[in-house]
């Protein structure tokens, strides 16, 4: 018999700053139907959200269907048995990366990321920092062999974006089909001219 429960999706939103992306994934979320999203920020990305938007906490929390603080380890999300698909970290701080890489689960949030490796399901860091030192660069490769998917926000200027909330837009749709959720909020890549003018 088909499960007929939701697909869980955690969020987190960090410190880094591009709070945006958070947010709008979470609207997304909303829109799409079938999801149930559960939200962590972390203490330095509240003051983020706060400092990139007008939101509140109460705004932020809205977007959700399910709010569990940073601060409790003992989250349903801390455990494998919790059943989940997928977690997007949207934006992703180096500090919660490095964290991440070395298994330091010392919050909801990198405790939910170590759970999601070991259990082998979809980890996305939208990792927001330049330029990179050697050790964010030796983090991605670690996460990258845990078989995480780190996935730095950068716009694809082919689409033509004509202002930032497509740009944020087109990254929230490529994150969440890198999760198996369908969307339509960006347009696949069709190719420049036609394939007589390619072979010219």
């Amino acid at each position: 018999m088909p499960d007929a429960r939701p697909r869980r999706i955690t969020v987190a939103i960090t410190g880094a700053s591009g709070s945006v992306y958070g947010l709008e994934l979470l609207r997304a979320l909303r829109s799409l139907g079938g999801v149930e999203s559960h939200l962590v920020i972390s203490r330095a990305g509240l003051l983020t959200i706060r400092s990139e938007t007008d939101m509140t906490r109460r705004d932020v929390e809205a977007l959700a269907d399910h709010v569990h603080s940073d601060k409790n380890v003992g989250a349903t999300l801390a455990s494998g048995s919790f059943q989940t698909s997928a977690m997007i970290v949207a934006p992703c701080s180096m500090k919660t990366l490095g964290c991440i890489a070395h298994g330091v689960g010392d919050s909801l949030i990198t405790r939910s990321a170590d759970v999601v490796l070991k259990e082998r399901r979809r980890l996305v860091l939208v990792a927001r920092e330049t330029p990179l030192n050697l050790a964010h660069l030796r983090n991605m490769v670690s996460v990258t062999e845990m078989g995480g998917i780190v996935y730095p926000p950068v716009p694809a200027f082919y689409s033509r974006p004509t202002d930032i909330a497509s740009v944020v837009r087109e990254t929230v749709g490529r994150v969440m089909s890198l999760c198996g959720l369908d969307n339509g909020l960006f347009d696949e890549w069709s190719g420049l001219g036609t394939p007589q003018a390619q072979s010219q």
